[in-house]
């Protein structure tokens, strides 16, 4: 990991028109994502290690190099796993996981596309994509793992792998491509093409058009794909739903602390679909602060979730390198040195659009958020598409949908994926390996099913 970055620094010389100070962060940012990777260290240690070199080699500033620990994505990730533990600790998680195996729960696979279906139908109303990994679906998932025998440290692979995996890779970013209201980065993808000329007349019926058939598609093959690449070993369950109908009327009715999680989901649902001009980070923090005044969580609950603070401190580290690569310009290079690059090689509209999608695509593997990316890449990459002969409104969506369908190819690539990956049921190297197996079965499924008339590219 270090040599990476060694190699990078001392090898490679700094390109003419790169700060050679961008430079040198680079190699630190590549040191880092490789530490991450083989991790020789435990993660949120090595990003620490990371983060001391960039502040004493002066590469960035004390406050630079400490921004990202101020992102409001990253407080809602964090959150997140405060409202997983009390939606697990309240009971709420064993009611919800209970009812759905009462209905769905005659296979595993069975399970995933309902996990799938339900994410899908709450995208419309939940722009937040971290949040339904987070304070929804990973403590059903949990629940319904638990059950099965299956957790993190004892035979993941019975199920909570899998189930996990299929939601990681599939339902959270067709769901969030689903509808325009289905993730922050939508809305922000439509502002930044607004600014460059490009108005939706009626913003939701266009995206949801565009978007129907291939995401449902995708929603249809993803379960099944990963059925198949991450098996789990538990395949019928035949026996489970009478089962779990005995369990809920063990139940009986919901308790205080589920009544008391309940309102501060819907608190937060609040929050996150009517916005009221603030941060999505504050809704979470709404209805955490209804969990501990009502001793349904406890500072001492919130201080064992450790992966929660591992998280804070590793991703806050990326976010911040991330940021600082584009504000020092490097970010601006890559982009324009790929359009030129890609012009000169003389290919035709259709050849030069993928090249152009297959760079924006790749280039998220140096990003540690969706919205980032969007923010320093969308507005160049739109304009080169629309140079290489893509029309307006066609680059946008396009664009738009590939920046979800990237959501998934590192364990830091969205919120959601950090979310699932820290849950802790596959290792990094695993992750790295589906996320990219994924990547190939979605896209080639998004646009397989969009390319021949209608939809997007109508």
């Amino acid at each position: 990991a270090i040599g990476i970055g060694l190699a990078v620094h001392l090898l490679l010389p700094v390109p003419v028109g790169v700060d050679p100070q961008a430079w040198q962060l680079l190699a630190i940012f590549c040191t880092c994502v490789a530490g991450l990777i083989v991790e020789p260290l435990p993660v949120p240690v090595w990003a620490f290690l990371c983060l001391t070199m960039a502040v004493v080699s002066k590469t960035l500033t004390w406050q630079v190099a400490l921004s990202g620990f101020t992102n409001d994505v990253i407080w809602l990730i964090t959150v997140s796993f405060f409202f997983a533990r009390g939606i697990v600790q309240s009971g709420l998680g064993v009611r919800i996981a209970q009812s759905f195996v009462a209905a769905f729960g005659k296979s595993t696979l069975g399970l995933s596309y309902c996990l799938t279906t339900a994410e899908a139908f709450m995208a419309m109303a939940m722009p937040s994509n971290t949040a339904r990994a987070g304070g929804v679906f990973l403590p059903v998932i949990k629940s319904l793992s638990e059950e099965a025998g299956s957790t993190p440290e004892h035979k993941p692979q019975r199920l909570g792998r899998f189930l996990a995996m299929s939601q990681c890779h599939g339902a959270a970013q067709h769901s969030s491509n689903l509808f325009v209201t289905g993730a922050a980065q939508n809305l922000m993808c439509l502002k930044l093409a607004e600014e460059a000329g490009i108005v939706l007349v009626n913003p939701f019926m266009q995206w949801f058009s565009a978007a129907c058939m291939p995401c449902l598609a995708c929603l249809f093959v993803a379960p099944y794909a990963m059925y198949k690449l991450c098996p789990p070993d538990i395949k019928e369950t035949p026996e489970a739903p009478a089962a779990a109908r005995r369990k809920l009327e063990a139940l009986g009715p919901l308790s205080q602390g589920e009544c008391v999680m309940l309102l501060a989901m819907a608190a937060a649902t609040v929050v996150w679909v009517c916005g009221f001009g603030l941060p999505g980070a504050t809704g979470a923090m709404l209805g955490l602060s209804i969990l501990l005044s009502t001793g349904v969580l406890s500072w001492q609950d919130c201080l064992a979730e450790s992966s929660a603070w591992s998280t804070i401190t590793w991703f806050s580290v990326l976010v911040g390198f991330s940021g600082a690569l584009n504000q020092m310009g490097l970010i601006d290079w890559m982009a324009n040195n790929v359009s030129a690059s890609v012009v000169g090689l003389g290919l035709p509209v259709w050849g030069s659009i993928g090249v152009l999608l297959a760079a924006y695509f790749l280039a998220h593997y140096l990003f540690a958020s969706q919205t980032a990316h969007v923010a320093s890449l969308f507005s160049a990459f739109l304009a080169m598409i629309i140079m290489a002969g893509g029309g307006s409104v066609f680059s946008a969506l396009l664009l738009a949908f590939t920046t979800n369908l990237f959501g998934s190819i590192s364990h830091y690539a969205s919120g959601s994926s950090v979310v699932f990956y820290n849950a802790g049921y596959i290792s990094l190297r695993d992750f790295w390996v589906l996320g990219a197996k994924m990547a190939v079965i979605n896209t080639s499924v998004f646009f397989a099913v969009a390319s021949p008339g209608g939809g997007v590219w109508a």
